[in-house]
């Protein structure tokens, strides 16, 4: 059903008036079965539509739900807590792609938290996003909880949307400013960084497609993904790394301090550059040099593969 009725409320309209964050708001009522995803966007259940939902036409936003006022005396929503805290475990709700150390690293990389022996160690930075210091009862270690609010802060958007996206094409969306929620409860792109991007292939100055967080260029969405990565794990790496033979070899990656060489393997790989990575491995195999490969299946286990392995390194050296 189609309506357009504008004492209706838009599930962005109706978050700010039950004053909670829009992005709890979407996933609660997913949770509770009112809304699914479907192609990219929200569609009502069966559930959503007995609760009063419908859908409203807009030229700015397409097709998006709206809901009854009398949902602002609902129990089911009045009942969330305003000033609910939510950990890195919490926010893979929003972020299903992301782990909790990768979740844990950003923050670290942002300066908003110290990952130290003790735990995690809250900064001055990470107490203005409204972090709190609080210790695990049954281990004594630190734990920083959050706000749960901080799920539609435009920087955390930035920061985490970039490790779950592909960075390498940007949609516009004129109708939302970069970084703000939009009605279908997503964060609208930097329509900037596609500009600067064909620019610098202009003017000659763009050769790979990307920079990873520590300014390594890099060819693929999965080599970002192990450059940004090692950078957040703080580890120092080197790109296109000459393998120690006379041949012109290189890996994508080399951490030095544990000596480990790291593939990536795309999908589709010309003729000559599989060559090239089979003459690496088995390179690598001859010299028993500590070798990782990543395949592009792996993409969402980044995070898992490379902690197993450079902690099995760190334990020989």
């Amino acid at each position: 059903m189609t309506v357009a009725d504008d004492s209706r409320l838009s599930t962005s309209a109706l978050a700010k008036r039950l004053k909670l964050p829009i992005q709890q708001l979407f996933v609660t009522l997913r949770d509770y079965g009112w809304i699914d995803r479907r192609d990219k966007s929200w569609a009502l259940t069966g559930k959503g539509e007995l609760h009063g939902g419908s859908y409203q036409e807009s030229q700015r936003f397409g097709r998006y739900i709206v809901w009854p006022e009398s949902l602002l005396e609902h129990p089911l929503l009045t009942a969330i807590e305003t000033n609910q805290r939510i950990t890195p475990g919490g926010m893979q709700r929003y972020y299903p792609h992301l782990g909790v150390r990768q979740i844990n690293r950003n923050f670290a990389e942002l300066g908003m938290l110290n990952i130290t022996r003790r735990g995690l160690e809250l900064t001055s930075l990470g107490t203005h996003f409204g972090g709190r210091q609080e210790v695990d009862e049954d281990n004594g270690l630190l734990l920083i909880s959050w706000p749960h609010e901080i799920v539609d802060n435009p920087v955390i958007h930035r920061e985490l949307n970039r490790l779950v996206s592909d960075g390498f094409a940007v949609e516009s969306s004129p109708a939302t400013a970069p970084g703000q929620p939009t009605e279908t409860g997503d964060i609208a792109p930097d329509l900037f960084a596609a500009a600067d991007q064909d620019a610098s292939r202009a003017s000659g100055e763009l050769i790979h497609a990307r920079c990873g967080l520590d300014g390594h260029a890099v060819d693929s969405l999965l080599q970002l993904r192990v450059c940004d990565w090692l950078y957040e794990a703080q580890l120092a790496h080197a790109r296109d790394r000459r393998l120690p033979v006379e041949e012109a070899l290189t890996a994508d990656f080399y951490v030095p301090a544990v000596g480990l060489y790291i593939e990536c393997w795309e999908r589709d790989v010309p003729t000559a550059a599989l060559s090239r990575r089979l003459r690496t491995r088995e390179v690598c195999r001859e010299l028993k040099l500590s070798y990782q490969e990543i395949a592009a299946a792996d993409i969402e286990r980044v995070d898992d593969l490379l902690t197993k392995r450079v902690a099995e390194l760190s334990r020989k050296h």
